[in-house]
């Protein structure tokens, strides 16, 4: 079984222990991304006299943007290399072809001497 990690990180300016089987560093990076997410909503207008509650929701509804335009990227990219896959495929049957075609013409050329 994985290890257990624990690190200190700070998450809007506050101490927060995080705690989880991935990396030291992945929980870092965990925390520092937050805290960049952080610092761009913070720039909305009215950001300092909202309450806790809208933050923590407007923090929320931008990490799952996030998510959501990262998995439909990640759908897209997939779609990419199975269609590069595909073209692969085509590209050797089709010098497969060409390979018996030849190996055929020559073995004709042959015949006729």
């Amino acid at each position: 079984m994985a290890e257990k990690n624990t690190v200190q990180v700070l998450i809007g300016g506050k101490i927060t222990r995080l705690s989880g089987y991935e990396s030291v560093e992945y929980l870092e990076k965990v925390a520092l991304y937050l805290n960049h997410k952080l610092g761009e909503i913070s720039e909305v207008k009215g950001w300092r006299r909202m309450t806790s509650d809208m933050k923590g929701t407007l923090l929320s509804l931008n990490l799952a943007d996030d998510y959501f335009k990262a998995k439909q990227r990640a759908e897209e990219l997939e779609e990419e290399l199975e269609s590069k896959d595909q073209d692969i495929y085509n590209l050797r049957q089709e010098l497969v072809s060409l390979q018996v075609l030849m190996d055929n013409m020559k073995r004709n050329s042959g015949q006729k001497h």
